[in-house]
């Protein structure tokens, strides 16, 4: 693939046809196990907002701070949100009640947003 476009086009059919997403490889470059920055994952994000129902203490790094917060979405799905927030937005935490966004890639087959994480408190 030599443009922007080509790479879109492709990243389309291939979510359309139900795959995750692609993965963008430097030209010639050669295999490398483990993580590295010659490998670049692209898949689709999506976001929407939830109400926060509670709070769960963090564990480790984080005890005596937010872990998670438990949310209710639009559908009336409830699940835990534990990535995402930086450490200032863990000690002080959204309120329980406020709107917040959240990304997520798809859905599990219960139906809840797989991969969720925080964004931000949503504003008006």
């Amino acid at each position: 693939m030599e443009t922007e476009t080509e790479v879109q086009t492709i990243f389309k059919q291939i979510v359309a046809g139900g795959g995750e997403g692609v993965m963008l490889n430097v030209a010639n470059s050669y295999y490398y196990h483990g993580r590295t920055d010659r490998l670049l994952k692209l898949k689709p994000y999506l976001d929407e907002e939830a109400t926060v129902l509670k709070h769960v203490e963090g564990k480790g790094k984080y005890a005596g701070m937010l872990g998670a917060i438990v949310v209710k979405n639009k559908t009336g799905h409830v699940f835990k949100i534990g990535s995402g927030f930086s450490d200032k937005e863990r000690a002080e935490p959204p309120e329980i009640g406020t709107q917040v966004t959240y990304r997520y890639s798809g859905y599990t087959n219960s139906g809840k947003p797989r991969f969720a994480t925080f964004v931000r408190k949503f504003t008006f």
